[in-house]
């Protein structure tokens, strides 16, 4: 049957203190039967979201919740690179601590890579019984129009490439990370199409994105012209 499976689950964290403990209470309640370990990588947030991570440490273990801070806002790229060295598991999933990623299609993920053999399931959000919850109209048309942009001239064979909330194989992750370079809301885009490029096969599991329940969202207009800026850049290099 060949090893069993362990997954590295990498949560990076800034001011996240009202959401951590509930997305580790139910990453432990929906895969209770796999190997697990969650990282948390977690950029000098001022609101104690680290002594909060430290306390579920006393009540999960440390073994089983590993927290790895850094002393400031880094970027998301550096910071799943930082938890990747931590990393123990062959399987690494990523995904966001404010709840928008519900960890109950955690067990769909690791279900459909073991029916497919994928290097990389990614959630999405735009296919049927996807979708998406609490976001405006602007919003979501900013979202649609990214990806649609994104598809027309990328061509990545993948519905939704903006989506965080996915696991790879630990082998392909390292690969791909290695050759992005770039920051913010773009990272994800870059790392699916390099993905996409390099041959990795590339599954999908419908989900249903949450906007954040508590705190505030991160996206704004600087990060809407970096996409634009990403995008250009992948166009010219992929």
């Amino acid at each position: 049957m060949g090893l069993k499976n362990k997954y590295s689950i990498i949560i990076p964290t800034y001011n996240e203190r009202l959401n951590i403990a509930l997305i580790v209470y139910l990453v432990f309640k929906h895969i209770s039967d796999v190997d697990f370990e969650i990282i948390v990588v977690d950029d000098g947030s001022p609101d104690g979201t680290q002594d909060i991570v430290k306390q579920l440490q006393k009540v999960y273990g440390e073994d089983r919740i590993l927290l790895r801070p850094r002393p400031q806002k880094l970027g998301l790229g550096t910071a799943y690179i930082h938890g990747l060295k931590h990393a123990s598991g062959n399987f690494v999933v990523i995904m966001d601590a404010d709840l928008s990623h519900h960890p109950k299609y955690l067990p769909r993920f690791i279900k459909k890579q073991m029916e497919t053999g994928a290097n990389i399931v990614t959630g999405t959000r735009y296919v049927s019984s996807g979708g998406v919850h609490g976001w405006n109209l602007m919003r979501k048309l900013t979202s649609r129009g990214a990806n649609v942009l994104a598809q027309t001239l990328l061509w990545p064979g993948v519905s939704d490439l903006t989506g965080s909330f996915r696991l790879y194989q630990k082998s392909a992750l390292e690969d791909i990370i290695s050759s992005c370079v770039s920051k913010g809301y773009v990272f994800q885009m870059e790392m699916i199409v390099r993905a996409s490029r390099k041959g990795y096969r590339i599954e999908e599991v419908p989900i249903t994105f949450v906007d954040r329940v508590f705190g505030s969202s991160k996206l704004g207009g600087s990060e809407i012209v970096e996409y634009l800026k990403g995008l250009l850049y992948l166009l010219v290099t992929t």
